[in-house]
């Protein structure tokens, strides 16, 4: 064990001023966030060149993703609070046993995901809202996709680790690169090789497998302090168990994100391919801002999670207060100018159907409105996450997707029709908002106990 590196970034996480700490992890946390993001995004943007069914066929796949990565977070995540506390508090050889079995169990899953994904493809993608016009469109993306879901599993725990040990930047060139990656490989395969959706898949599975192979490298070569040995791997069902609980905030998130998708695609699924389409473009350019804001909480995650292990909690005050000021102001520009440019980015996306850019333009308005309150919700549940609080965590995971979006996607359309559809997750977000702010109220207060 190199100790004299431990002891040098032990110092960097408990001494580097908060603002200088925080926006160097936050920089490349949000870059690698954004790059996930743009993984399904440039997939949609290129797709929709085809058709509007085509478009419509990533939408309803994007939910199996969201599955996916809920594996991946949740043992990501669940490790790297896990980790960075116990880094904090000197304690390198449990942080590699964290890190290890979340590591070899994700690989685990995914393999499992990935057979039963194939057995059954056509049933899942019927199950999860294709359409007879969309059919064939969903199962050819969808099968590359699923061979690729080793890769994506693995990868988020990979990256989570990384930075939760404070070593952000790394992560982020191993996802970075593969975004680019997809980037260039999507018109080669889906026009210059005629693939059609098949292509931007396969275009996704190898970008997603170059990362992985990227991230892993960190390991192999030394540049994290972390050892992955597979004899590191725990027997002892605690340990999985505290991953679990600890990660079950991010479970509860994009699992409860996965049914949300099915749920939004079956309720447009009356107004046609145009609507699902639509729904799906707006959808994922919200979660291209959202994962600025995400990206920015989880670079303060690890700060807050390695300075309360450390006992430190004045620097735990701090980072939360310098993050989510500086998340909510940049959340209000992005929402102001995703407002008024709506229009001009959805005929990015399907300029030949005004159909989806009337739908699309709506439902992103409409979520650009309650855009800037969702600072306060992720960094909250950043916060809790980060230092163990994993109930509190969990439930107010449940709040966005699940506590108020599923009630709301299942109402609204009766009472408003489309109109409910599009306004369903803006005031899912706007009631999260004040379900959080008692929670971080409550958190503090405890937090004076502590000390």
């Amino acid at each position: 064990m190199d100790t004299g590196r431990d002891e040098k970034q032990y110092i960097k996480m408990t001494q580097t001023p908060i603002p200088c700490l925080v926006s160097k992890l936050a920089v490349p946390t949000t870059i690698s966030m954004l790059v996930t993001s743009i993984y399904s995004l440039a997939d949609t943007f290129f797709v929709s060149q085809l058709s509007t069914s085509a478009s419509s066929a990533v939408g309803i796949v994007f939910s199996v993703q969201t599955i996916v990565q809920a594996i991946g977070f949740t043992l990501g995540m669940g490790a790297g609070s896990l980790l960075s506390r116990r880094l904090g508090e000197k304690n390198k050889k449990a942080a590699d046993t964290y890190a290890a079995t979340s590591f070899y169990t994700a690989l685990l899953l995914g393999f499992v995901f990935l057979i039963a994904g194939l057995l059954f493809l056509e049933e899942i993608m019927t199950l999860i809202g294709a359409t007879e016009t969309n059919l064939q469109y969903t199962v050819n993306y969808g099968k590359y996709i699923i061979w690729g879901v080793p890769f994506i599993c693995a990868s988020f725990v990979l990256n989570n680790i990384l930075r939760s040990e404070g070593k952000a930047a790394l992560s982020m060139i191993g996802l970075t690169f593969g975004g680019v990656l997809n980037i260039i490989l999507d018109p080669i395969f889906i026009f210059n090789l005629k693939m059609e959706t098949a292509g931007a898949a396969l275009a996704t599975l190898i970008s997603q497998a170059v990362s992985f192979v990227i991230l892993i490298s960190m390991f192999i070569f030394k540049k994290s302090n972390i050892n992955l040995s597979i004899k590191n791997v725990s027997l002892k069902p605690k340990t999985y168990g505290e991953i679990i609980v600890t990660g079950m905030p991010s479970l509860s998130r994009q699992g409860l994100a996965s049914v949300a998708t099915v749920l939004l695609n079956t309720a447009a699924n009356p107004y046609g391919d145009a609507a699902i389409a639509a729904m799906s473009i707006a959808t994922k350019v919200a979660m291209l801002v959202f994962c600025v804001c995400i990206g920015i909480g989880q670079g303060f995650m690890p700060v807050a999670g390695y300075n309360y292990g450390a006992k430190r909690f004045d620097r735990v005050r701090k980072a939360f207060k310098f993050t989510i000021i500086t998340d909510t102001i940049i959340m209000i520009a992005l929402a102001v100018s995703i407002f008024f440019f709506a229009p001009s980015i959805m005929k990015i996306f399907r300029a030949e159907d005004a159909n989806v850019i009337a739908i699309g333009t709506a439902a992103m308005r409409a979520q650009c409105i309650a855009m800037p309150l969702m600072a306060t919700t992720i960094v909250a549940n950043s916060l809790l996450q980060s230092v163990g609080k994993s109930l509190s965590a969990t439930i107010l995971s449940c709040c966005r997707q699940g506590l108020f979006f599923i009630p709301l996607i299942l109402i609204l359309p009766h009472l408003w029709q489309l109109t409910g559809i599009e306004y369903s997750q803006a005031i899912s977000d706007a009631l999260t908002f004040l379900v959080s702010v008692p929670f971080t109220i409550w958190f503090f207060k405890n937090l004076k106990k502590e000390e």
